[in-house]
């Protein structure tokens, strides 16, 4: 009798004894493919591994489809390996750059000499869907790094050469698909026939690779309309090109070679440029009308620290700015709505008391004074602490909070009133010319920092809230940032490799048996691609002060 192990399948709540060695595919059969969905990777013992992953001691399990973030990764990413090996194999001399993502796709450029036609556009979606249907496997390889390397230089590929040299690991791991070689740092399919839906369409000057919805992967993510986001990263893209730091593997030698404090400095001379065009525009403005400057942006994206920047450069141009937050608007606690799951729902626009704010900015604008309300977290109530407020003649209104630029908000003041901001990160570094970095990720490391080092919260507490936030932020946010006037960019070239210092032993509290573990496991193991920078060189007026501390301005 063949020797046998015991798995226990978190989807259906089962044991059973399963022959050693098998794979996690076969497994997944052995316990009646409990899944909706074609299962993509699996929890093992809360770290995420590829569907040939194969068992040789017990374990604890939990199958990922595509409509979980973690499986949806798996198969962007498969998706991604066809799609440059398609561009291979109809335009041989050709460079595929996956840059970033943008409206609900990702933006890809084809650097081929000349423009991508449809007629060619064409051709790469053929070759992928006979991929596809061929069901060819991906190979996992794991060699010496050094081996790797020459690998990859051998096909033309100096981006992942220089990123896996300069991550310092001494193995590497790379996926062959037909004889087609890509780097990857997480995991793919077990074989091309699990991607089921695609599309390739002319976006720009480049193309959107359109992957299916999470909620509904029988149908793609429509296209939507970004373009103010685009031309934020497209403008730091050309930054970094200026500089020679098309990615994180030029980043790394750039520090090794001793350039950490020019990237520093430039990297902040840029966001201050920024800041200070935004207050001239708000400035060109305040003849027509402008006394309200509303500021928005997802969870870590710097609102905070960009507000108080951007005061100062509006006193440089004589305006007296006088900050609000939205959060002192908030409804007393017993009155806030609830969620689905009966919880408070914080993140919902009506948490606040719009009548009451409405009618404050209405006295405002009118030349009356207020009374500042002052919202209690501990009581969970409005109190009033004394603070009056009348705007002077050359004042400005600062308002920031989730909910600035939702038009229902300020539905009752009149739109030559308001310059709406739309702030975030828009991590525009990538890992190389395949590996775009997630702007999400890029937020949760600075909110896991600073919510461990200034709000007594672990790693496994912010992970743990993290969907929640993200869910919010989809609602009350996102639709709403393409209806500002101006668009911040808050990501800092040298930004990761400041981080990895701080996130790396916080994140390694989390304990293996805790459910968090698999995206604190996947973060560290992402930022170990970093090479670590001290943040002595960072100004106490940098962004990242409000995550890390140190800084010049009081939060």
């Amino acid at each position: 009798m063949s020797a046998t192990i015991t798995i226990y399948c978190k989807n259906n709540s089962q044991y059973k004894e399963i022959p050693v060695g098998s794979s996690l595919l076969e497994i997944y059969q052995s316990f009646g493919s409990p899944l909706d969905y074609p299962p993509m990777n699996a929890l093992v013992n809360n770290k995420v591994e590829g569907l040939n992953y194969r068992c040789w001691q017990p374990k604890d399990m939990e199958f990922m489809d595509y409509t979980n973030q973690s499986g949806m990764r798996t198969y962007v990413r498969s998706l991604c390996h066809i799609f440059s090996k398609a561009v291979n194999d109809i335009l041989p001399t050709a460079t595929l750059n996956l840059e970033h993502p943008i409206s609900k796709g990702y933006y890809c450029v084809i650097h081929n000499g000349k423009s991508i036609d449809e007629e060619t556009i064409g051709k790469i979606k053929r070759r992928m869907q006979t991929i596809i249907d061929e069901d060819i496997p991906f190979h996992h390889k794991s060699v010496r790094t050094s081996d790797a390397a020459i690998l990859f230089r051998e096909r033309g590929m100096e981006d992942k050469a220089r990123l896996i040299e300069t991550a310092g690991m001494a193995y590497t791991s790379y996926y062959e698909l037909d004889g087609y070689i890509n780097f990857f740092y997480g995991c793919l399919t077990p074989s091309s026939g699990y991607i089921h839906l695609f599309d390739i369409v002319p976006y720009f000057d480049g193309v959107l690779l359109r992957v299916p919805q999470r909620n509904n992967p029988a149908e793609l993510e429509p296209v939507i309309k970004q373009d103010q986001m685009f031309g934020a990263y497209k403008e730091h893209l050309t930054l970094q090109r200026t500089l020679n730091l098309s990615n994180v593997g030029d980043l790394n030698k750039a520090v090794a070679d001793g350039f950490t404090s020019e990237i520093v400095m430039v990297s902040e001379a840029m966001q201050e440029k920024q800041i200070a065009k935004i207050a001239e525009q708000i400035a060109n403005r305040y003849d027509e009308g402008v006394r309200i400057v509303l500021i928005s942006g997802p969870s870590s994206s710097g609102k905070t620290t960009f507000s108080k920047r951007l005061e100062i450069q509006l006193i440089t141009h004589l305006f007296h700015p006088v900050s609000i937050s939205l959060d002192d608007y908030f409804l007393n606690r017993v009155d806030t709505p609830r969620d689905e799951k009966g919880d408070y729902d914080f993140e919902s626009l009506y948490a606040l008391d719009l009548p009451y704010f409405n009618s404050d900015m209405q006295k405002l604008l009118s030349g009356e004074e207020i009374d500042l309300p002052t919202y209690s977290f501990t009581t969970g109530t409005r109190i009033y602490k004394g603070k009056k407020l009348k705007l002077k003649k050359n004042s400005l209104l600062i308002i920031e909070g989730i909910h600035a630029l939702n038009p229902e908000l300020t539905a009752h003041i009149e739109s030559k009133y308001k310059y709406r901001v739309y702030v975030s990160a828009l991590t525009s570094i990538s890992l190389d010319n395949h590996n775009w970095i997630p702007t999400t990720d890029n937020r949760l490391l600075r909110r896991i920092i600073r919510d461990y080092r200034f709000r007594g919260y672990s790693a496994k507490d912010t992970i743990s809230r993290w969907a929640s936030v993200r869910k919010g932020e989809d609602k009350w946010i996102f639709p709403y940032q393409e209806e500002a006037d101006a668009m911040f960019n808050s990501a800092m070239l040298y930004e990761l490799a400041a981080l990895r210092r701080y996130a790396e032993p916080i994140l390694s509290e989390v304990k293996e048996y805790d459910k968090e573990n698999a995206e604190a496991y996947r973060l560290m193991r992402f930022l170990k691609y970093f090479t670590p920078i001290t943040d002595q060189a960072l100004p106490g007026t940098s962004l990242l002060r409000e995550f890390l501390g140190g800084g010049s301005f009081h939060y």
